[in-house]
């Protein structure tokens, strides 16, 4: 292996870099007493490590699942430790041999201005053919996460119809995309007509609005003859009424569970669980992370269907920096987005998308 020489920026002296650590865990929504929000000195990097300048921050519903001292799929985010957070940014020095200065790329380099990697995770992105908050939407883990989901673990058909809940955030519009690209009907349950009227125009068939009507019927009326496939991002009601309205043989895909993140004790389990037997359905959860060695066929597929329109990428992207960071989180909980929630890390307008 050939060492590559360290490169410089204009600037010069020891950089500086904003950072959100983790000062001690939440019980219920975090507060600011949840958060360090700092400076640190950054260090330049060394032989096989990168350093990159974030330019913005992905916003994650996961995030608080990770900040819980439990056993997970993933190790919690340590006292101390930053934030875990995947991001997009540019090299701007590298003794890596894969990594120039100047690359855009993206990985898990937390809630921070600047961050040395040592290049485990961290893939490059053509800003040619989307703009850095797509590669941490549509072409990032939420994505993935649409795609394998329907097609791995809901084994989805063209014919079918599906349903998907959470429709208007960042994995449930593709997911409902790539399904309306697969041949199936396919219906969402978001919260507001905006978010509904939003889902109609990207091609779903059918939108409810859980926060005006009775999600249950609703659901009857639009799928009088059961879903074959339901994602769920939410749990809760929500799940509930996907289950009293599955077809014979239907999978049900749980991704997430929204709705019960920032609780205090455990939320009750589903109710409806035996219309599992009834409709002889499965309910199966996955992990994305899983999937990692398909992350470029997922990406590949993703890119053509958003080339061609067929898939439309919508991004709510906060201004800020770091320093907006325990806010935004919140926001992501409230709702404050449609499509992908990012947060610019440069500090600039907020920019809304496709």
């Amino acid at each position: 292996m050939t060492e590559t020489s360290t490169s410089t920026s204009a600037t010069t002296g020891p950089r500086t870099s904003r950072q959100v650590r983790l000062r001690e865990r939440p019980v219920g929504y975090p507060g600011p007493e949840t958060w360090d929000v700092g400076t640190v000195e950054v260090p330049a990097p060394g032989q096989g490590e990168l350093l990159v300048a974030v330019s913005h921050l992905s916003l994650d519903p996961a995030m608080r699942g990770w900040l819980n001292d439990v056993r997970s799929y993933v190790p919690p985010v340590g006292i101390g430790e930053v934030m875990r957070a995947g991001a997009v940014g540019t090299v701007v020095a590298s003794r890596h041999p894969d990594f120039a200065v100047g690359d855009t790329v993206t990985g898990t380099f937390g809630v921070t201005e600047y961050a040395v990697t040592d290049g485990e995770g961290v893939v490059r992105v053509d800003l040619g053919l989307a703009p850095a908050p797509t590669w941490l939407g549509a072409l990032g883990m939420p994505g993935m996460t649409a795609y394998f989901g329907l097609l791995d673990v809901g084994r989805v058909r063209s014919g079918d119809t599906v349903l998907v809940s959470g429709a208007a955030g960042a994995v449930g519009s593709v997911a409902g995309q790539i399904a309306k690209a697969l041949g199936c009907t396919v219906v969402g349950i978001a919260g507001g007509p905006e978010k509904c009227a939003w889902l109609t125009s990207i091609g779903f068939d059918a939108a409810i609005d859980y926060k005006s009507d009775n999600v249950l019927r609703r659901l009857r009326e639009v799928a009088p003859d059961g879903v074959d496939v339901f994602f769920d991002n939410v749990s809760g009601d929500t799940l509930d009424a996907g289950l009293a309205n599955l077809s014979r043989g239907a999978r049900v895909v749980i991704c997430g569970a929204i709705s019960g993140y920032n609780e205090t004790s455990l939320p009750p389990g589903p109710r409806r669980y035996m219309s599992l037997l009834v409709f002889r359905a499965s309910m199966t959860g996955f992990v994305v992370f899983d999937y990692e060695d398909r992350y470029a066929e997922a990406r590949e597929r993703i890119a053509g269907w958003l080339a061609d329109g067929t898939v439309v990428a919508r991004e709510t992207v906060l201004p800020g920096g770091v320093d907006a960071f325990p806010e935004a989180l919140l926001g992501l909980y409230a709702g404050v987005n449609t499509g992908k929630l990012v947060l610019e890390v440069g500090g600039q307008s907020p920019v809304v998308s496709g």
